[in-house]
């Protein structure tokens, strides 16, 4: 493995034991992280919600593989299946990650995955019916943002 596909095993290592700290040790203070829910993240934010997201996600299951880097980008597919906490629904979303490096340091990152199919599993009906829609997607992206700013701020 080069350096940046070992940076992308040990993200994903350690998202695996809830390791937040670790995770955040390999973006570069300049980074930017987006995805379908949390977009335009700069680097204080994103590495905020991976503290969220592990400290919250109590039953979060998260496998990963299909690691590939060269010296300036990356890709790797990981699936996530956890309870999500609004509703007490189960969710298996499967994702496909992409990144940017300098110096070894994640500087770029952007996942994507299937809102709809997301939608319909956290939200049940609700999901089914509006998960298509830009109006569902932006109610939970506010909603998400809402809920890292709050986090952020007792931090």
């Amino acid at each position: 493995m080069n350096t940046n596909e070992l940076t992308i095993n040990k993200f994903y290592s350690a998202f695996q034991k809830r390791d937040f700290r670790s995770m955040q040790e390999c973006y570069a203070d300049t980074a930017t992280f987006s995805d379908a829910v949390f977009q335009n993240l700069d680097s204080k934010e994103v590495k905020a919600m991976w503290e969220m997201l592990c400290l919250q996600g109590k039953d979060l299951q998260l496998e990963f593989k299909n690691i590939w880097a060269d010296e300036n980008a990356g890709k790797a597919e990981w699936i996530a299946t956890y309870t999500f906490s609004a509703t007490g629904r189960k969710v298996v979303n499967r994702i496909q990650a992409e990144f940017w490096f300098e110096n070894g340091k994640i500087v770029k990152h952007f996942d994507t995955f299937d809102f709809y199919a997301w939608a319909k599993q956290a939200l049940g009906f609700t999901g089914f019916l509006l998960g298509w829609t830009p109006f569902l997607q932006s109610k939970i992206q506010k909603k998400a943002m809402q809920n890292l700013a709050k986090f952020i701020a007792v931090k």
